[in-house]
């Protein structure tokens, strides 16, 4: 009888496990990953693999042999981590970067904190800012995707920053637009530089219908973000469009789908109720848009969730669902 656990009703059963949950946002990714490696070829796979097997990797022999505790690897959250990272990256990230920041990634971003649920702060994106501030000639080396089999590959600017330098030498918003023949098609199926998460918006939101049908995620702190960065975007363009972007160039540009859709609505550093899931995809979509507008990084979106994953205790204190039983 002392091995029996016994808690106070309700009990609650359902085929719903960690694993699977994280099992179903790998699959979401799928597309985006398949798209990514035709138009980069070898060198992405090159990036995945090491980005996957490293986080795998040093989470297993921290909770072996440092924190002496079962191995968690199977509950595919350190895979999932590697994969969201690697598409966070340019397809010409050396191996050894690569390595590094799937080493901050989950030593220090997650480990350090606990483990899966504990942590604060997503820790693909942790890896990726990591980088980005500590490497920042390799991550923001950009090359235009030139297939499976492509010839030699092309220094290509993203979008964003094109349109950030162009606007810093003075030339208007059209004029530039006009000069690299940037597109709306293009960005959703893109051929133009950026990482392996910004190649097609089409392939990212096709994973995330995917994770609403499953009912993965729900679909209110991503359209909280969508609606914020519309809003914002919509008021300095028509106030000055020949400086600012239109909303749907900040909606389909940079990190945005990847983040808003797989990251933001990460279950550890997302607030628990509904109320708290709006604000912080309010906080999100702002801060991306003054940073994309006002700073010196051309995207802001992995700097907006992180920063508004400090906030989740807090919003989680202030709006918090009700207990069950009561009205």
């Amino acid at each position: 009888m002392n091995k029996l656990l016994v808690s106070p009703s309700p009990h609650v059963h359902a085929d719903v496990s960690t694993a699977k949950l994280m099992r179903d946002v790998v699959i979401a990714l799928l597309p985006a990953v398949v798209v990514s490696v035709v138009f980069y070829g070898w060198k992405e796979l090159l990036v995945l693999g090491v980005s996957i097997a490293s986080c795998v990797g040093i989470e297993y022999l921290i909770t072996r042999f440092m924190l002496k505790k079962p191995c968690t690897v199977g509950d595919w959250s350190a895979a999932l981590t590697g994969l969201l990272l690697a598409l966070n990256l340019p397809s010409t990230t050396p191996w050894w970067v690569v390595f590094i920041g799937a080493l901050f990634a989950i030593a220090v971003a997650k480990m350090t904190f606990g483990g899966l649920g504990q942590n604060v702060f997503n820790p693909a994106l942790s890896g990726r800012v990591f980088l980005l501030v500590s490497f920042p000639t390799y991550m923001t080396h950009w090359e235009a995707p030139q297939g499976l089999f492509g010839a030699d590959a092309v220094t290509g600017a993203t979008p964003l920053g094109v349109v950030k330098e162009g606007l810093l030498q003075g030339s208007t918003l059209s004029d530039i637009m006009s000069q690299h023949g940037f597109s709306y098609g293009q960005m959703l199926f893109s051929s133009i530089g950026g990482s392996a998460g910004e190649i097609s918006a089409l392939a990212l939101l096709a994973g995330f219908v995917y994770l609403l049908v499953r009912r993965v995620i729900k679909p209110h702190i991503t359209l909280s973000i969508w609606a914020t960065v519309a809003l914002v975007s919509l008021v300095f363009w028509l106030c000055a469009p020949d400086r600012f972007t239109d909303p749907v160039f900040n909606l389909l540009t940079g990190g945005m789908i990847l983040g808003s859709c797989f990251m933001a609505t990460d279950y550890v550093t997302s607030p628990m109720s509904v109320k708290g899931g709006i604000i912080f995809g309010i906080g999100i979509g702002f801060i991306t848009m003054m940073i994309r507008y006002f700073g010196s990084y051309p995207e802001g979106m992995s700097f907006a969730i992180l920063i508004m994953n400090a906030t989740v205790p807090l919003l989680n204190m202030w709006f918090h669902q009700k207990k069950y039983g009561r009205a």
